[in-house]
């Protein structure tokens, strides 16, 4: 995922001793089979910010012809026993080992897996390419993975325009669930929906675009500590007084953003509707 310098220095943490067997094991696993053409991790490890909670996260590029045949299932059990093991709803195996670690994994054809790398260029960041690539039979894996060493940082003036739309867009949603007394989906759109895209335009504007995928990761480390606190003051219990007060710090705070993104990269924000939807909040509930 993107990583940048973080506002605050953080001392980088040390992989734990569980995590590198397993990794090892990852590697001797895939190279004694021969179905498997590459393997690619992601995710902390790959960063340099795995710790003792990290998962084992990873994309298995299996040749064309076996792919559909792959059990995936029975490739990671030969890793360590599992407790759990199952297709998510993302239609990647997830799976818990005997010792809880978790693991994400991926399994895609060789070619097209490979060439869709690609299209991760502003999401997807690879630091160390040779940390990343476990494994790799054709150098395509490898070839890939280096186009993405370098950090390419989110486009201000389109990122931001997105991110102000979107959270006008869902705060507007968010007035008209609380106007109806739905308590708990205004309180989960707070949660689930408006507060990612706060956290993705105050890292913009603060320069600290590490964690873009997970914006709330680290944020304690990566944002100033006012910014702590004003994320802070958009969540609470679910109470119909207290999703209110949540509601209406939420937005003050993206108008805030917005505010200052206008300022510095001259989006342009659709003043009127910003004060309609807060005349909408305070009538919400």
């Amino acid at each position: 995922m993107p990583h940048t310098r973080p506002t605050h220095a953080r001392t980088a943490p040390t992989a734990p001793a569980s995590l590198d067997r397993r990794i090892e094991s990852l590697r001797a696993t895939a190279e004694a089979d021969p179905r498997v053409e590459g393997v690619l991790l992601y995710g902390s490890w790959t960063l340099g910010e795995a710790d003792a909670h990290s998962d084992l996260d990873a994309c298995l590029y299996v040749r064309e012809e076996d792919v559909d045949a792959f059990d995936g299932r029975e490739f990671v059990e030969r890793l360590a026993p599992l407790k759990l093991a199952y297709t998510n709803m993302h239609g990647i195996l997830a799976v818990v080992f005997d010792d809880l670690m978790r693991g994400e994994f991926h399994v895609e054809p060789t070619g097209p897996g490979i060439a869709e790398i690609a299209t991760w260029r502003g999401q997807v960041h690879f630091p160390r390419p040779e940390a990343a690539v476990l494994l790799d039979r054709t150098g395509r894996l490898t070839a890939a993975a280096h186009e993405l060493a370098a950090f390419t940082p989110p486009e201000p003036l389109a990122t931001a325009r997105q991110l102000t739309d979107e959270l006008a867009n869902w705060t507007l949603m968010l007035a008209h669930v609380q106007a109806r007394g739905e308590h708990a989906r205004a309180h989960n759109l707070l949660h689930a929906v408006i507060a990612p895209l706060q956290l993705k335009l105050c890292r913009l504007l603060r320069g600290s675009t590490a964690h873009w995928l997970t914006p709330s990761r680290a944020l304690e480390a990566d944002l100033p500590g006012a910014d702590v606190e004003r994320y802070a003051t958009t969540a609470g219990p679910l109470t119909p007084e207290a999703v209110r007060t949540a509601a209406a710090n939420s937005w003050q705070w993206s108008r805030e953003l917005a505010a200052e993104a206008a300022d510095r990269w001259g989006v342009r924000l659709p003043l009127g509707l910003h004060e309609e939807i807060a005349g909408a909040l305070s009538r919400a509930g």
